[in-house]
């Protein structure tokens, strides 16, 4: 059943659309894209939004490709490789590929990428991703070893993943601050224009190389829009001024699906939405008793979230982890069923009866995080809503100045639970919570060959986690897609959209 609400979005929308010319599409054969966000740097190792994910999908290769149909390995930059031992890899590289400004790709490119991420002045983002990497020494040319700190069976993920290769003579030219500007990549696509606040450009890159497993792009142009306001992105999409919209609310996607000029599609995909409780150091804050997170997990009605708000086969979640990424182990995990009374009975053992007031800050979804707020006051919990950008929320939370966020993490699309869990309770920056007993347990399972080991030691780490209330985890996100009928495109449960693999019908 439509709301007035959307009754009137996709009325107006419709008129508006035969209102305004079209300016982007097939004729110009520029494929427009706008979300909701932006990246706060275009390098890869220096964000860890999606739309980051995405640009870097187009702009960069990997030296690994893991085919989205059969999640094999394919060559890419690297045409062969093999493991030494458990902390040494061998990889062959591809001869002829060249960098978007003529340099040429060879073994030097590689070696500096990852010496240059692994060391602490490259500011490195997400750790995580790189931090498995003692150093990596070319052998001649096009071959390089990569010298592992410790065995970490997740390597080639990772490689296939958040790993992107750097020309290393314009970088060290330019530096971050000259390559954020003018970003270069071998990828399919090559950044033409950079415009903080408002887009990147990218253009097809006529001299990509011919054996790459993902083909060759079909489409000649690229425009990347952030445009904060889910409105405008929709009124855009139906004047012709954006091709393509994702995170589409359930109810306007069920209203666009029936019409002819534009196409609607959807599912489950590997994003978790999650509530951190932050307050480990602060012996002030209410969240710093276990009896007010377990009542905060008590309080969050996961089935309402996942079937009435987000939809489109999002499911309930207990766990900080998705349940196809090896080590989601959850047989261990408290399943905190939705019981406001007895959130309001711990609440009362903590002292908080007549309950408290406390911040909920979020950068997305502020539909979502409102309904969150209602579960929360219905408990006795007075939680404001503190709206802002990823980064300002990210420096916020690492310099101790929250009390609770909602977020959501995509995983980079890695299919391996150290790509989650270890993000955030392996005592790096982000790990809010410092336990040094999940810490040793994320150790052995990120580290082990043997894959019951590792299972065995995520199942230990996720039960403390779990029994702790560290985290609130909720509901994996569906993502609806809505575009122009005039394009081709194949969504993908990683939630990462292909371009380079699109064309126009």
């Amino acid at each position: 059943m439509q709301t007035p609400r959307t009754l009137y979005c996709v009325t107006s929308l419709a008129l508006l659309s035969i209102a305004t010319p079209a300016l982007a599409g097939k004729a110009n054969d520029t494929l427009v894209y706008a979300s909701d966000s932006e990246p706060e740097n275009v390098s890869p190792y220096h964000n860890n939004l999606r739309e980051g994910v995405i640009l870097a999908h187009l702009a960069w290769d990997t030296l690994i490709y893991r085919n989205p149909q059969t999640n094999e390995y394919e060559p890419r930059l690297a045409t062969e490789w093999e493991w030494a031992d458990d902390k040494t890899l061998d990889l062959v590289l591809r001869e002829g590929v060249t960098f978007h400004n003529g340099e040429a790709f060879n073994a030097d490119d590689v070696a500096f990428t990852f010496n240059y991420a692994v060391s602490p002045e490259s500011r490195v983002v997400t750790r995580q991703n790189v931090d498995w990497i003692e150093s990596v020494e070319t052998l001649d040319e096009y071959q390089v070893r990569i010298h592992l700190k410790e065995p970490f069976p997740a390597a080639l993920e990772y490689l296939s993943g958040p790993m992107p290769i750097y020309p290393d003579e314009y970088f060290q030219e330019v530096g971050i601050e000259g390559f954020s500007r003018e970003p270069v990549g071998t990828g399919p696509y090559r950044i033409t224009n950079v415009r903080p606040g408002d887009g990147v450009s990218l253009t097809r890159f006529d001299d990509y190389f011919t054996d790459s497993p993902i083909g060759q792009p079909k489409i000649g142009n690229i425009e990347f829009k952030a445009i904060a306001d889910a409105d405008s992105r929709m009124a855009q999409l139906m004047s012709g001024q954006v091709d393509w919209i994702w995170r589409v609310p359930s109810d306007q996607a069920e209203s666009l699906s029936g019409m002819p000029q534009l196409s609607v599609l959807g599912g489950e995909t590997m994003r978790v939405g999650y509530i951190g409780l932050d307050s480990a150091t602060r012996e002030d804050s209410p969240l710093h008793d276990i009896r007010v997170r377990q009542a905060i997990n008590h309080a969050m009605n996961r089935e309402g979230l996942a079937n009435d708000l987000v939809r489109g086969g999002s499911q309930p979640l207990y766990a900080p982890c998705f349940p196809t990424q090896f080590g989601c182990e959850t047989q261990s995990v408290i399943e905190y069923e939705y019981d406001p009374e007895k959130a309001r009975e711990l609440l009362a053992e903590a002292g908080y009866a007549d309950g408290f007031d406390i911040d909920l800050h979020a950068y997305r979804e502020r539909d979502y995080a409102e309904a969150m707020i209602g579960d929360l006051r219905a408990v006795g919990i007075n939680a404001n809503l503190r709206f802002m950008t990823s980064p300002a929320l990210l420096e916020l939370q690492r310099n101790g100045q929250t009390d609770m966020s909602f977020k959501a993490w995509g995983s980079f699309s890695i299919n391996d639970v150290s790509a989650f869990v270890s993000v955030y309770f392996t005592g790096g920056i982000d790990d809010l919570w410092q336990d040094t007993q999940v810490q040793e347990w994320l150790q052995v399972a990120d580290t082990s060959v043997d894959p019951d080991v590792r299972l065995a030691h995520y199942q230990k780490a996720f039960a403390r986690i779990s029994e702790q209330a560290y985290w609130a985890p909720l509901f994996s996100y569906s993502t609806y897609y809505a575009h122009t009928a005039d394009l081709d495109f194949t969504a993908y449960p990683d939630e990462l959209p292909r371009f380079y693999e699109a064309s126009w019908k």
